[in-house]
């Protein structure tokens, strides 16, 4: 029998020991925050991520939850060379071990190079992917190949170039000095 998971309320336990699996697509419109870094229009812009998890002994012969996750978008962003719209395909895929309480996540992580976080009967996974994104994105998003010519000069029509014929005043200082 396939369980039926809510990313929304994961218990995270639950989903660790039943080796569960989910996969979901969302509108990007249900994450706010990733949401205000497209410039585009978000219609039809999905959000999709599956998690896995499962259970894993640690070095004490405990089994600890550890969820793995991938999620991937796209973002219409400004191009920095050429300052046009580029279509920025964002992913990330990482693994977090879940603990019982705030202290101990603190402390592991320190100690740790993996992820720790803290196991909650409700999780809010989105939030996490959300999360994930947005650390996902490229600090500078760029086209391959811009699809215009890069102005890589700039010159105002009303700039007046100075006069060629005013005398340089260090010519005047030496005519003093004679």
């Amino acid at each position: 029998m396939k369980h039926e998971y809510s990313p929304r309320s994961l218990s995270i336990k639950a989903f660790a020991q039943a080796a569960g699996d989910l996969e979901s697509s969302l509108p990007l419109s249900d994450f706010e925050r990733l949401r205000e870094e497209s410039l585009g229009p978000i219609e039809g812009v999905l959000v999709a991520f599956a998690a896995q998890g499962e259970m894993q002994e640690d070095a004490a012969g405990q089994d600890e939850p550890w969820v793995h996750l991938s999620g991937t978008t796209t973002l219409t962003m400004t191009c920095q060379r050429c300052l046009g719209p580029v279509a920025v395909d964002i992913d990330f895929e990482r693994s977090f071990r879940f603990v019982a309480n705030e202290a101990l996540a603190e402390v592991e992580d320190e100690e740790s190079e993996e992820d720790v976080l803290v196991m909650s009967r409700e999780f809010n996974l989105l939030e996490l992917v959300e999360d994930e994104l947005l650390m996902s994105i490229p600090a500078v998003p760029k086209h391959e190949e811009c699809p215009t010519t890069v102005k890589l000069a700039a010159a105002d029509a009303d700039f007046v170039d100075a006069p060629a014929d005013k005398p340089n005043p260090f010519a005047v200082l030496q005519q003093l000095k004679k």
